[in-house]
């Protein structure tokens, strides 16, 4: 694919007929056989599947004249597409086929995306490295010796490599923000349930979100349009309150935006050189017209912690399905179901996701554990109620999206709670459920890259992707590509 390949120029060449979906999907395919035996994004790629699907766009003119119109699209190894193989970077799904499609999927098909193939992950989105995949890492396009950040890290690294314009994958703690931070494109988490997680793994039901990576904000903008709303397969989906994308050409600045830049986000364990960049597009955003303010979050110092306990007690309860009996992989001991089930479930989860399934049911099957499940969930009430006094004086808040760039693989593999800080800045969206989204917004010295978050008020994805925008019509950090 070449540079200028984002997916709102790919759609509107498909439109215009002066170029066939089929064409558009030759030079991924071209681009992925020559780059990702050494990125290794990709889990599955069926050409012949993808072939297929791009000559059903060319021959259908309802789906060649939609806004995704031949628009090459990967997605997270956590989403079902129907008799492809699924799962979620685990052992104890291999094999596994999925009978039905996730709604997000079958939504973007129908605006015309070509489903290419499924990509890389932390192992059911745990981890913040793309390390803990079954399937092994994915690298940093950007630097190969590092990671490219998780749970969806092979999307990330796709659409930085111009594998593919857009991913499309989960975010329960900033697994789509925390990697297009660290390899430079855009990640936005929607509001909670404003697209249908019908197909989608279910890790921590109350915090996982889909939402999708893409170079420019405009490029979500028009994907989100195309697959929110209500689905009634998913009771937790929620109305969207109007189109985004129309409303981008309607601010051209940031007069009388009022930004906050709460402290506790902004300063403490903080890289020096992400805390330099995110400063300088900060101050790009107030010379745009953007008032600063102060802001305060004190509940936030809580968010972290109270998050990995719920997603973890969430967790303990979804994972428990995964049993021998019903999906995937099964390992016979002894011929007793207890112990075959024990067998099942030690040889296919790895560490990362054990550790979390003993601390989800220490939480949930002792009183010490309950004591402290209830301290999470006051902490989250706590953070909602910040949250809401925040926003009454502040449009938007900004803050970086990681606290560091990208590290190197196995740095902090044994280490989970170096591996946990990786998503300090990216946490309170999620337990809050609003809607967040990362930008890129310089490098370091050494060529990483750093990711600036805005986070709005819940279903505001309108003033989130208009200030993502205009940031991106006035600077070119979006468009900086890795060496070849």
């Amino acid at each position: 694919m070449s540079q200028a390949d984002d997916a709102l120029t790919i759609a509107a060449s498909v439109r215009a007929g002066t170029e066939l979906a089929a064409a558009v999907l030759a030079r991924s395919l071209q681009r992925i056989r020559s780059l990702d035996r050494s990125l290794r994004c990709f889990l599955d790629l069926d050409e012949g599947s993808a072939r297929a699907r791009a000559e059903a766009v060319d021959r259908d003119p309802d789906r060649r004249g939609g806004p995704l119109a031949g628009v090459p699209v990967a997605w997270q190894d956590n989403l079902a597409v129907a008799t492809e193989r699924l799962s979620a970077a685990s052992r104890v799904l291999e094999g596994y086929r999925s009978p039905f499609s996730a709604t997000v999927l079958t939504r973007t098909a129908a605006a015309g995306g070509v489903l290419l193939g499924r990509t890389n992950m932390d192992e059911f989105g745990m981890g913040s490295s793309t390390e803990t995949s079954a399937h092994g890492p994915t690298h940093n396009p950007f630097a190969h010796d590092r990671v490219p950040g998780g749970g969806n890290g092979g999307g990330a690294a796709a659409v930085a490599a111009d594998l593919c314009p857009l991913a499309v994958g989960c975010d329960t703690g900033g697994s789509l923000r925390q990697p297009a931070a660290l390899c430079g494109v855009t990640g936005l988490k929607p509001t909670y349930g404003r697209v249908s997680r019908h197909g989608l793994v279910a890790v921590a039901s109350s915090l996982d979100c889909v939402g999708a990576i893409a170079r420019r904000a405009a490029d979500l903008a028009t994907w989100l349009d195309a697959v929110a709303g209500v689905d009634p397969a998913d009771p937790t989906s929620r109305p969207s309150p109007g189109p985004v994308a129309p409303t981008l050409p309607q601010r051209h600045d940031l007069r009388g935006l009022r930004l906050g830049l709460p402290w506790q986000l902004n300063g403490p364990g903080l890289d020096d050189e992400v805390a330099a960049g995110t400063q300088r597009a900060i101050d790009h955003l107030r010379d745009l017209g953007a008032t600063l303010r102060g802001a305060s979050l004190p509940s936030v110092v809580h968010a972290l912690p109270a998050c990995y306990l719920l997603a973890a007690a969430e967790a303990a309860s979804n994972l428990a399905r995964y049993d021998g009996v019903r999906f995937g992989r099964r390992r016979e001991a002894l011929g007793r179901p207890d112990a075959m089930t024990s067998e099942t479930r030690g040889q296919g989860f790895g560490d990362a996701v054990q550790l979390r399934l003993l601390l989800g049911a220490f939480a949930t099957a002792t009183s010490s554990g309950d004591d402290w499940y209830r301290g999470a969930e006051n902490a989250h009430h706590s953070l909602r109620a910040d949250l809401r006094r925040t926003f009454a004086d502040c449009d938007l808040l900004a803050c970086p999206a990681s606290p560091i760039p990208a590290f190197p693989l196995g740095s902090r593999r044994d280490d989970p709670l170096a591996m946990f800080v990786c998503d300090a800045l990216t946490v309170p969206a999620s337990l809050a459920g609003l809607p967040a989204i990362s930008l890129p917004c310089g490098a370091t010295a050494g060529g990483l890259p750093i990711g600036l978050q805005l986070i709005a008020p819940a279903d505001r994805e309108d003033l989130l992707l208009q200030v993502a925008h205009v940031f991106q019509q006035h600077s070119d950090h979006h468009l900086q590509r890795p060496l070849p």
